[in-house]
């Protein structure tokens, strides 16, 4: 499958893509919030152990899971929709956390496409905080962008860098790309 309707915002933690996703959500976009900070919530909450402080094979086989249901929840959208990372974001998160990409997420990565343009964003230590589902040092989340900008390129998808700028106007910059490219 592919929608060329489906736009990534990713990038490192505390790069400010989530609160730019809630500036797209206020322009009125249709946007999908990250499936990992929703899968530590959860797991937190009932005590589970698929987090990636606990069982990281799992933590991925959910992100996985979780993206593709997501992909496929909003599958019958024409107007563009805005993803909090996608299915690529777990294979980044393999390769950075020494776990192989096994059969199951390489098909999922080359059988779900979004639009070939990705939106990333760099991680910035004067904004960066970490919290109860965030909890790498900033050297981590550093590492973390280049992993995703490397995954992203390997599966053919084009990287364009969000400019930092206060939120409102990033997005407005997001919003503007999309309708138009050139």
């Amino acid at each position: 499958m592919y929608n060329k309707n489906y736009f990534i915002l990713t990038g490192g933690p505390g790069s400010g893509k989530t609160t730019v996703l809630k500036e797209l959500r206020a322009m009125g976009y249709l946007t999908v919030e990250e499936a990992a900070r929703e899968i530590i919530r959860k797991q937190v909450l009932s005590e589970g152990n698929a987090v990636p402080w606990g069982d990281l094979v799992k933590y991925s086989e959910l992100m996985r899971l979780r993206s593709v249901l997501d992909y496929l929840e909003y599958a019958h959208v024409t107007a563009p929709c805005f993803f909090d990372r996608g299915i690529p974001d777990t294979f980044a998160y393999n390769k950075l956390t020494g776990m192989d990409v096994n059969n199951e997420l390489k098909r999922a990565v080359s059988d779900y496409r979004y639009n070939k343009n990705v939106f990333l964003f760099r991680p910035r230590e004067d904004i960066y905080v970490t919290d109860d589902e965030r909890k790498q040092d900033f050297e981590t989340a550093v590492r973390t962008y280049q992993v995703i900008k490397e995954s992203y390129r390997e599966n053919g998808y084009v990287l364009t860098e969000v400019p930092f700028l206060p939120p409102k106007e990033r997005a407005k910059w997001v919003s503007e790309f999309i309708t138009n490219p050139g």
